[in-house]
């Protein structure tokens, strides 16, 4: 069991990010079999037959530990807008002491990769990069799409209720007693967290597992499965024919596809659509009261209005 102390300070420091590597990192572990959810079957199919070409020796060697995998190969992402580039960039600036200290922590036979932690630390970067170019980056906008509407529906929880309201349904294993975020892992740890607070991180490839960043110095993170993993790489739901007739295909099928809130480009991502053909489709609903927009952060959320709600009714 993890403890996490909360402060009156670090309670109001709850904030979300996404993080490129953590998606790069579990989507290895999907591939070894260590994670599983229907959804990833389709990605799954090629991603581990090309995964066997990539020269990853060093990677493979890390990632068949069972319980420990280092912390330095995920950083703590900045916020929802962090890159993989920036991520990989952090990396290469780790402290080699900190490298060795975290390598000397993960449960695997590593050969003599921890021999000399700054080149382990350079080669399992040029690893990583490699890893997210050729069995994620294409997938990203698809990806990015489910973890941002993730977001947007637990910053609204946030609003409403804080932290108790977000941890209520985040995980089985995560919940909150008093002033304490109880994580159920096999770690033993109490944190008090600082002024940086809690980071919340969603990820597509988390399912079903929750994972806990305390080592030091990196920021205190919960890494939680993304709600929609299962709509990943389903097929949108075809709009009613005499909905796509009144208002055109395109138009229906954002109408029907916005069951929750979803900005322009996660919508753009799910429907395999031009984010600029989108916004002018969705604007075009908007103006004539069919869709609502909100602005959360730096997105624009459309959702369907009481009217757009009730033409898909009256169709039903």
């Amino acid at each position: 069991m993890i403890e996490l102390e909360l402060t009156s300070r670090s309670a109001q420091r709850v904030r979300f990010g996404i993080s490129p590597l953590e998606e790069a990192m579990g989507a290895m572990q999907v591939i070894l079999g260590r994670r599983r959810h229907p959804a990833y079957l389709p990605w799954l199919r090629t991603a581990r037959d090309r995964a066997e070409e990539l020269p990853i020796d060093g990677l493979r060697r890390v990632f068949s530990a069972r319980h420990y995998i280092t912390d330095f190969l995920s950083p703590p992402p900045e916020g929802p807008e962090t890159t993989a580039a920036e991520q990989l960039a952090e990396i290469r600036r780790t402290p080699p002491e900190q490298v060795a200290a975290e390598l000397a922590m993960v449960d695997a036979d590593l050969g003599d990769l921890a021999d000399d932690p700054a080149r382990a630390r350079d080669r399992l970067a040029d690893e990583m990069a490699i890893v997210w170019s050729d069995l994620l980056e294409t997938h990203w906008p698809r990806l990015r799409a489910v973890l941002s509407d993730d977001i947007g529906y637990r910053s609204r929880l946030l609003a409403e209720g804080g932290i108790r309201l977000v941890l209520a349904d985040l995980h089985p294993r995560v919940r909150l007693a008093g002033d304490q975020v109880l994580i159920d892992v096999r770690s033993r740890s109490r944190i008090r967290l600082d002024r940086r607070g809690l980071l919340l991180i969603p990820a597509t490839f988390a399912w079903p597992g929750v994972g806990v960043m305390v080592v030091p110095p990196w920021q205190p993170s919960l890494l939680y499965p993304a709600r929609g993993v299962g709509r990943l790489w389903a097929t949108p739901r075809d709009p009613d024919k005499r909905l796509a007739a009144a208002l055109g295909r395109t138009k229906a099928a954002l109408l029907t596809a916005l069951d929750e809130p979803a900005s322009t480009s996660a919508l753009a991502a799910r429907l395999g659509l031009a984010p600029g053909t989108v916004s002018a489709h969705l604007t075009a609903l908007r103006d004539v009261g069919i869709l609502t927009a909100n602005r959360t952060g730096h997105e624009v959320r459309y959702r369907r209005s009481e009217l757009g709600d009730s033409l898909l009714t009256g169709i039903g």
